[in-house]
């Protein structure tokens, strides 16, 4: 019988294959970077934006999903945010690319799945978007939509993942803390040879720098060599692309999505999504050949929609300089590391496919390593 677990649902407490409750890397006194974090230290803490889950599970083969991102509540076609994709390694799917980059804007929830799923998911979103009041005369859509490859845990070919999964996602995002781990889009994801998954950190900037907020989400399924805070936690552990212990590539992929509330513009949008990439690299990911690394950022902020139809002929906005910018990059480059590492922290032990194992990060080694170096923070 097919059992369809949705993320949403799945808020009580992992545990691993040992019985070890799965925590946060904060909960440990990990604390990455500087900078204050938000309320649920979470995407969700950018004013609007809403994350909803479809984790599928089915006997020995099936380990995937679909992780949704809603900017806001009210109609996204028909109130537009402003958004910009930047591409680390472009060995991957992210669907809708173009008018992003062409138009500047949003108009469909950002959904995360696996690679041969994305075409699934693209017919979904077309049929929610063109469902919703209002959209009566719409005929363009343009849906966006990741991937990672989750086929070493699912039967990837088997293409389990469909458009109910996907809408199921859309309608039941919801603000607040987010699943993490083995749910949604990271079921089945591998990272830095433990299981990954779906990891999600935030970033609250004081009043004297503007108060804005930057929320990250990643979909973690790539290799390199693991450092946590700075600590060299793959060397520790001898697990490491291309050791003699872990033969083979580092390849994979990596989707992050980064929401600020802050006034920013397309332009600027890409400028924080590049230093995302600096966030990955911090966690030791090396934009391997084969990985997909990208990044989609969008400013949730009300006085920057696009609306689909006006009569006015300008749009009068008021954006912060680049004088500006480099506290939300700073923000950027903090949650998407701490988020890398909490879809590390958050995973559990999982078999899946032709009964292939991946163990999750072994988080009592981990503690001790962070402790030798003295990079627990109490």
């Amino acid at each position: 019988m097919k059992l369809y677990l949705i993320g949403l649902l799945m808020m009580a407490v992992l545990f691993d294959a040992t019985g070890q409750e799965r925590k946060r890397a904060r909960d440990y006194g990990i604390q990455i970077g500087v900078l204050p974090i938000g309320t649920h230290n979470a995407i969700t803490d950018v004013p609007g934006v809403r994350v909803g889950h479809t984790t599928l599970v089915q006997g020995q083969q099936v380990r995937t999903g679909v992780t949704a991102i809603v900017p806001h509540t009210d109609n996204l076609f028909q109130q537009k945010v402003p958004a910009a994709v930047y591409v680390g390694n472009g060995f991957g799917k992210l669907a809708g690319t173009t008018q992003v980059q062409e138009l500047g804007n949003l108009e469909s929830p950002i959904i995360l799945t696996n690679t041969l799923g994305v075409g699934t998911a693209l017919n979904a979103v077309v049929d929610y978007t063109l469902q919703q009041p209002g959209n009566e005369q719409v005929q363009s859509v343009n849906a966006v939509v990741g991937e990672t490859n989750d086929g070493g845990l699912n039967d990837i070919r088997g293409r389990h993942v469909q458009e109910k999964h996907v809408t199921e996602a859309i309608r039941t995002a919801a603000t607040g803390a987010v699943a993490e781990g083995n749910v949604g889009a990271g079921t089945g994801t591998v990272c830095f040879g433990y299981k990954g998954g779906i990891g999600t950190a935030s970033r609250k900037l004081p009043a004297s720098l503007g108060g804005y907020t930057v929320g990250v989400l990643v979909q973690s399924n790539f290799g390199g060599v693991l450092q946590i805070d700075g600590v060299p936690v793959g060397e520790e552990l001898q697990q490491f692309a291309f050791s003699k212990q872990v033969l083979g590539s580092a390849d994979g992929s990596c989707m992050m999505v980064v929401a600020t509330d802050a006034p920013v513009d397309a332009r600027n949008l890409e400028r924080i999504a590049q230093r995302a990439m600096m966030g990955l690299a911090r966690t030791g990911g090396i934009a391997s050949n084969g990985s997909g690394d990208y990044v989609i950022a969008f400013s949730t902020n009300e006085g920057l929609r696009i609306p689909y139809s006006s009569s006015e002929k300008t749009q009068t906005v008021t954006l912060l300089r680049n004088d500006e910018m480099s506290p939300l990059f700073m923000a950027t480059i903090e949650a998407t590391e701490e988020a890398i590492i909490n879809s590390l922290f958050m995973a559990e032990t999982m078999e899946g496919k032709e009964q292939h194992k991946v163990g999750a990060l072994p988080v009592n080694q981990v503690i001790k390593i962070m402790k030798k170096y003295n990079a627990i923070k109490r």
